[in-house]
């Protein structure tokens, strides 16, 4: 991760596309969201999707693994190329998540996100907190996820003290 004072609001990461086959749309609803439109084709043709539709908690899930793996593979391009990495904080949460389309069997979701905005933390000397537009859009060009999350990063221009390296602990 980059230190706090060297993301730009507006950088925007691609993450990569994932294709949503039915077997993976069948396995991540069985185990975490079983509704019918999920799990069984017959039921979701007859459904208001029409045909068979991924949960919404396995876009997100997408979203996040990759997003994980872009963060892996920046560390280890920053590591490989002698930049020093900065610590990254929990993430205080996330709000606005929006499904907007259905995500089908043999979709492709390209998944994205940008800085929206950043500031200091008030209440974590030596943090900033970030706020991250993500989304997802279909082989269509068609937004069909969108939410925001934050997350705590370290600053480079403040040492990090004892007790921001508690409060950090405790959140």
């Amino acid at each position: 991760m980059r230190y706090f004072e060297d993301l730009t609001v507006g950088t925007v990461w691609p993450l990569g596309t994932h294709t949503f086959t039915a077997e993976d749309i069948k396995r991540f609803a069985t185990a975490f969201d079983p509704q019918p439109f999920h799990v069984d084709e017959a039921a979701a043709e007859r459904s208001h999707f029409g045909r068979l539709c991924a949960s919404g908690w396995h876009t997100v899930s997408i979203w996040m693994r990759l997003n994980v793996l872009n963060m892996q593979r920046m560390a280890q391009e920053m590591q490989a190329a002698g930049e020093p990495l900065a610590r990254k904080g929990p993430s205080p949460g996330f709000e606005d998540l929006k499904w907007l389309k259905p995500v089908h069997a043999g979709d492709a979701v390209t998944y994205e996100t940008e800085i929206a905005a950043r500031r200091p933390s008030r209440s974590r000397p030596g943090w900033g907190l970030v706020t991250l537009r993500n989304s997802g859009r279909n082989q269509r060009g068609e937004l069909v996820l969108t939410f925001q999350s934050h997350v705590f990063v370290e600053m480079r221009a403040a040492e990090p003290t004892a007790e921001a390296d508690e409060a950090l602990a405790d959140q």
